[in-house]
């Protein structure tokens, strides 16, 4: 009897260490294309970080077409997925203090920018809380902003009255100054929406031409140094999720992965991606890339800070200092860049 209670009891701690050690597979949801760098590098790359980090303990994968792109934080928030990207602009009125990473006239890449934004989050934005309800675990933008169309584009006057499906947050603000009529569609919906004729043109940052190929049905390129805005992204854990993991794959997690870590992971993605559409366009004999000259990137220049203006103020309304978010944006920008 005494010998069947030691098994037993040592049966019940192999069980109770096997259960404390069982692999948590989260569902992570994506909205776009399946070859997309977000998908391929970002959120895999997120599961790969995740499994390094707490030794298998947590792994991810990735589900597509749960719900449209503007659902996708409730969607975490209700339980359906464990694990999202949304893209601010696709919820005007939702963000505000996200808009700050999305102001032209910033240098550097993607990469730099991904970092600054993650650190002027914490510094300066996180106060406003706009993810609340949900665990921000990385931020990111992507490349500089350029316009796509199916019409030729020489000259900043070019654009005026060009029908250019815009995203959403700055780049509206942005199309506005430069007199495109706006058309907003989903990212997925960029390739028909051309295509039919719909549109004339979009904006995106050069690595789109292949996720959604621009090659194909937007063969212009017109390029403003330094980008005419940038995209802000996050990504989204359910706390309650988060909350169920074990202490030890929470610290884990936390120090390793989430944040700064991860962000510029996803910054560097964008990077290599605007790189590889770049040589793609540049080989393809169709495809014509123009830049703006210098008197039409001064021009922009007093539209950009007219766009700057705006946004900073509405940041400033919301009870941030935006002018030291601002300024602290660009000195980490720096700091990366060197």
């Amino acid at each position: 009897m005494k010998l069947t209670r030691i098994m037993a009891s040592a049966a019940f701690a192999i069980c109770a260490a096997t259960a404390s050690q069982a692999q948590e597979n989260l569902v992570i949801s994506s909205w776009l294309p399946p070859a997309h760098p977000i998908n391929v590098d970002m959120l895999e790359g997120l599961v790969d970080m995740m499994e390094e980090a707490t030794d298998g303990q947590v792994t991810g994968e990735i589900k597509m077409g749960i719900a449209p792109p503007p659902a996708q934080m409730d969607l975490v928030m209700d339980g359906a997925a464990d694990v999202t990207i949304i893209f601010h602009g696709y919820q005007p009125g939702r963000f505000i203090a996200t808009k700050l990473i999305e102001l032209p006239g910033y240098e550097g890449n993607a990469e730099a920018a991904s970092v600054a934004y993650w650190r002027v989050h914490e510094a300066h934005l996180a106060e406003l809380d706009e993810h609340r309800g949900v665990k921000l675990i990385g931020l990111s933008t992507h490349g500089p902003g350029q316009i796509h169309s199916n019409k030729a584009v020489n000259t900043l006057a070019d654009l005026n009255g060009l029908k250019t499906r815009l995203g959403g947050g700055v780049s509206a603000d942005v199309g506005a100054e430069l007199g495109l009529v706006g058309i907003q569609v989903p990212a997925p919906k960029v390739y028909e929406t051309l295509d039919s004729g719909a549109a004339d043109g979009v904006a995106m940052n050069m690595g789109e031409r292949i996720s959604f190929k621009l090659n194909e049905v937007a063969k212009n390129v017109y390029e403003m140094p330094g980008g005419f805005y940038r995209g802000s992204f996050a990504v989204l854990m359910s706390q309650q999720k988060f909350d169920s993991l074990p202490a030890d794959v929470q610290q884990a997690l936390e120090e390793e992965v989430f944040g700064e870590p991860f962000s510029r992971l996803m910054g560097a993605a964008w990077d290599a991606s605007d790189v590889r559409a770049r040589a793609a366009t540049e080989e393809a004999e169709d495809n014509v890339i123009v830049t703006a000259s210098e008197a039409d990137q001064a021009a922009f220049a007093e539209m950009a800070a007219k766009v700057r203006e705006k946004i900073l103020g509405e940041i400033a309304d919301a009870g941030i200092d935006a002018q030291a978010a601002y300024e602290m944006v660009k000195a980490e920008m720096a700091k990366e860049s060197n």
